[in-house]
């Protein structure tokens, strides 16, 4: 169970903190961007890559708790990193559209914050009621963490369409967030 729930809580963590910070990019930044011209898009990216170092470093106490826990490690346990580059395309995507809204609208921090806290417990499947479970098919965190687990605990690959479902969740958030990011970025220095 250690193992089960320290993955949850490293993976959501990235996606918290990576969210977050690319959340206040743009506007923490104001100074530089109406001053010298950098492409926008830096400025989430580079947030989103400092909270993968984070990751990183939290994967080594994640292993150091398998080890002592007895987790016998298989050849799936590999596909995990699957899943995290699907997560790490999620929260980029997902980042470009926040800092986007944070520019027009500087609520976007304070709803962020409740609705992360939402999501949380939204995620694991232990503690939804049954008549909430299709909460769980809308998530995504839930299907990173879930193929997530069964690579690594239960020594199984999920179905092929859990990958193809994965990356395009991913994908999809992706598109839609440097979409909208894209269209917006020219109207930022107004409001900055």
């Amino acid at each position: 169970f250690a193992v089960y729930l320290l993955i949850g809580v490293v993976l959501f963590n990235f996606f918290s903190e990576a969210c977050g910070m690319a959340l206040t990019s743009i506007l923490g930044n104001a100074g530089l961007i109406t001053k010298v011209y950098v492409p926008k898009y830096i400025y989430p990216l580079t947030r989103v890559m400092s909270s993968m170092v984070n990751l990183a470093i939290s994967l080594i106490p994640l292993l150091i708790v398998c080890l002592v826990t007895g987790v016998q490690f298989h050849k799936s346990a590999v596909l995990a990193l699957y899943f995290i580059v699907c997560l790490v395309i999620f929260c980029l995507g997902l980042g470009l559209l926040l800092a986007t809204s944070m520019v027009f609208f500087r609520d976007t921090q304070f709803l962020w914050g409740v609705l992360t806290m939402v999501w949380m417990y939204a995620t694991p499947e232990t503690i939804l009621p049954q008549e909430f479970r299709f909460v769980l098919n809308i998530n995504p965190l839930y299907h990173f963490l879930r193929s997530m687990r069964m690579g690594i605990l239960d020594g199984i690959s999920p179905e092929p369409f859990v990958y193809v479902q994965c990356f395009g969740i991913a994908l999809a958030m992706l598109l839609i967030g440097a979409l909208i990011f894209k269209i917006k970025q020219d109207r930022f220095v107004l409001y900055l």
